[in-house]
């Protein structure tokens, strides 16, 4: 297939255009800066979200195109200007996707999102189905991104919002925090622990989302979590035990919400989602289990 990614050079971005030209597709990522980037057979970066870019005239026979477009919500303190930029930057990348795809007309549109569309929770397990949607800043703006990208359907695309959980990798996303204080030896359970994380590898992650794209069936709503979350107090013990450190210092919440204000909600609430629609298709998880993901990161085992 063609596809095209918004978002392409990012954490999720790098990793997803070598999933998919391992597998023979051919990939066009949308740029502001092309001509850092370097082409090649299977790989080209086009000019886009700039004045006078018209992307739509260098994307021929386009089969599919993926958003993963929009400023990160972990680089810093959420204050109202950055709030509206997160937004912003969400909303305008996923109008442009939505006026290529009406020129373009190809079959799918894959669109990221995230389970902060979800309830927090300790006693509540969700699926795609789930009804239980958050009121807070992620949620809202989950929704909002959604419901732009919801233009697709009407245009007869067929369209999957995937929702990320927390993504893990070694060098990017979360991870890196959270590994910082046991790497210091000053790791221990942040906040009460009993918040749910619903997590993934980034290797999964990726085959997740070719796996939708080479689905046809598949639509709307679709969890990219592994299918075990475990709450934050064993994702820390789980930590420790694989980068053989302590797990013995803990952060309360009252620190946590010092240090990071409205953006503490990321890791001092938590929603237990399940993969319902990936499982119910048949996918096959390299890391279905937290140890076994922590394991091939840092010890680059299998």
């Amino acid at each position: 297939m063609r596809v095209v990614i918004s978002g392409g050079t990012g954490f999720i971005g790098n990793a997803l255009t070598e999933e998919l030209i391992s597998y023979g597709h051919e990939v066009f990522i949308l740029t502001r800066s092309p001509e850092k980037q370097n082409d090649s057979e299977k790989v080209h970066h086009i000019q886009w979200v700039k004045d006078g870019a018209k992307p739509e005239k260098e994307l021929v026979n386009i089969d599919a195109f993926i958003n993963l477009a929009g400023e990160s919500i972990n680089s810093g303190r959420w204050t109202a200007k950055r709030k509206q930029r997160i937004l912003e930057s969400r909303i305008e990348a996923t109008r442009e996707m939505i006026r290529l795809v009406k020129i373009i007309q190809p079959h799918t549109f894959i669109h990221a999102s995230a389970i902060g569309y979800y309830q927090p929770s300790k006693l509540i397990t969700h699926t795609e189905t789930s009804q239980d949607i958050a009121n807070d800043f992620l949620a809202q703006t989950v929704k909002r991104w959604e419901e732009e990208a919801s233009e697709a359907i009407n245009l007869g695309v067929r369209t999957v919002y995937t929702r990320f959980g927390i993504i893990l990798g070694k060098e990017d996303g979360a991870l890196p925090r959270i590994a910082i204080p046991y790497k210091l030896f000053a790791g221990g359970t942040i906040g009460s622990g009993e918040q749910w994380a619903s997590w993934i590898h980034l290797k999964d992650t990726v085959r997740a989302i070719r796996f939708t794209l080479e689905t046809n069936d598949i639509q709307g709503p679709v969890n990219i979590t592994a299918p075990s979350p475990v709450t934050m107090k064993e994702l820390g013990q789980i930590l420790a035990k694989v980068i053989n450190r302590p797990h013995w210092f803990p952060t309360p919440s009252f620190v946590i919400k010092a240090v990071l204000g409205e953006m503490s909600t990321l890791v001092l609430e938590g929603q237990k989602v399940i993969p319902s629609v990936l499982m119910d298709h048949g996918f096959s998880f390299m890391y279905p289990s937290l140890e076994k993901a922590l394991v091939n990161i840092y010890k680059n085992q299998d």
